[in-house]
């Protein structure tokens, strides 16, 4: 997928979800929860960025142990093109957003404040 293309989806989504912007690129680096399994449910909030990260948290499955301290690893937000390409759109969503999705077409995107 080039990079047009990829911008291109998140901004859509944006759009459909009434959003400002706040686009990812390829290299960005994400937080990938370890137990990362596209064929489950995505779980994925975004914080503000920091100076290294983007600001999303991506697992799967509904809960993770917030006590777990390493249960994220960086990675950089294009490989999840390999992993779960269905997954990128949400990327350009702002801070304070949230999705829960599936490969299979399930979608809720909302906004929690206690994110900010």
């Amino acid at each position: 997928m080039n990079d047009n293309k990829y911008i291109k989806l998140q901004e859509e989504i944006c759009e459909k979800y009434s959003q400002k912007r706040d686009l990812v690129s390829p290299d960005c680096l994400i937080a990938l929860g370890k137990n990362f399994n596209p064929s489950l449910q995505i779980n994925g909030l975004r914080h503000p960025r920091t100076e290294s990260l983007c600001g999303w948290y991506i697992w799967s499955g509904e809960d993770f142990n917030q006590e777990e301290f390493d249960f994220f690893e960086p990675s950089h937000a294009c490989h999840l093109l390999d992993q779960a390409p269905f997954i990128i759109q949400y990327l350009g969503l702002p801070a304070g957003n949230r999705f829960l999705i599936d490969s299979k077409g399930y979608e809720d995107v909302w906004f929690d404040e206690e994110l900010l």
